[in-house]
């Protein structure tokens, strides 16, 4: 499995940005999808999480209401699109996967499998 993240550049506060992340190797429709970030010094933390259909998502609380994930299927794809970006959203933002993800273990990062490169994120005040 490969994971080809981009999209990431510098914003100014109160922008909005869109990141994608390209899968390929396997059945890209059996795999939860998620974006974490790590922020200089920080932990890397989760950001967002989708399920194989789409049909269900999970946001970390810095992310409701500003954050959407989503993905296509038919284009093995998954997108972060980011709008009322704050200068606390500066990260490196990193998309995975995993086939295995639960509430429980969701923001694990020791449970995904595969792992994006990274792309920066970055916003001015």
């Amino acid at each position: 499995v490969q994971l080809q993240a981009s999209g990431g550049g510098l914003v100014q506060a109160g922008g909005s940005l869109s990141l994608s992340c390209v899968f390929s190797g396997r059945a890209f429709s059996r795999y939860y999808m998620a974006w974490f970030r790590q922020a200089p010094g920080k932990e890397r933390e989760l950001v967002s999480v989708i399920s194989t259909s789409g049909a269900n998502v999970r946001h970390a609380d810095s992310a409701k209401g500003r954050f959407t994930i989503s993905r296509d299927n038919a284009k093995n794809t998954v997108y972060l699109q980011m709008t009322s970006l704050k200068p606390e959203d500066t990260a490196v933002y990193y998309c995975a996967a995993d086939t295995d993800i639960t509430f429980a273990n969701m923001r694990r990062v020791s449970e995904y499998d595969y792992w994006g490169q990274g792309t920066q994120v970055t916003v001015s005040s």
